[in-house]
């Protein structure tokens, strides 16, 4: 695998998520989408964003689509990488933003911050890992999950590198330095 080919700079779009519902989001990180982080050639093999995760260290990877329910991690933040096709995307809850994803965007989604997907292409596939490989849990927004999903969320730590861009990139920019527009 070239990085260079495959790895390019991304435009940041960061949505900082509000409390909704039974869905907590997350009240210090933002939501982080990279769009057009990897420049995917026909001839690549889904393996070379897990292999860029791998590198930075998110393991624990799994490929597959996004679920069509509402649902988020209250142990660790998750990164996802577009491989193929598109999706809508609905990152907050009931009331929260709808993304577009395409083939090479990536997603940062900090701990707490529910997805749904609310359609896709045929051919939606993602890449999914977690910052030092974490075992994920998955919660519903049910109310008998809370206050014990904010206290796990509180104690998630900021990974240690940039998924794409390793020890530079916008993890440091927005989640560090919080010197990111929130849309």
């Amino acid at each position: 695998m070239d990085k260079e080919k495959l790895i390019q700079e991304a435009y940041l779009v960061s949505h900082k998520l509000e409390e909704n519902g039974n869905i907590p989001n997350n009240p210090l990180y933002p939501l982080m989408i990279y769009k057009g982080a990897f420049l995917i050639h026909p001839d690549d093999e889904i393996e070379v964003i897990k292999t860029v995760f791998a590198k930075n260290g998110y393991t624990n990877a799994w490929i597959d689509g996004i679920f069509d329910y509402h649902h988020y991690h209250s142990n660790t933040h998750e990164v996802m990488g577009v491989y193929c096709g598109k999706a809508d995307v609905q990152f907050g809850g009931e009331h929260g933003v709808c993304i577009e994803l395409d083939k090479g965007d990536v997603i940062l989604i900090p701990a707490g911050v529910a997805h749904k997907k609310l359609k896709s292409s045929d051919d939606f596939q993602v890449v999914g890992a977690y910052p030092k490989g974490a075992d994920y849990n998955i919660k519903y927004g049910e109310a008998n999950e809370r206050p014990q999903a904010d206290e796990d969320i509180a104690k998630v730590e900021k990974p240690d590198s940039d998924p794409v861009y390793g020890s530079k990139g916008h993890l440091f920019e927005c989640w560090y330095n919080q010197n990111c527009e929130n849309v």
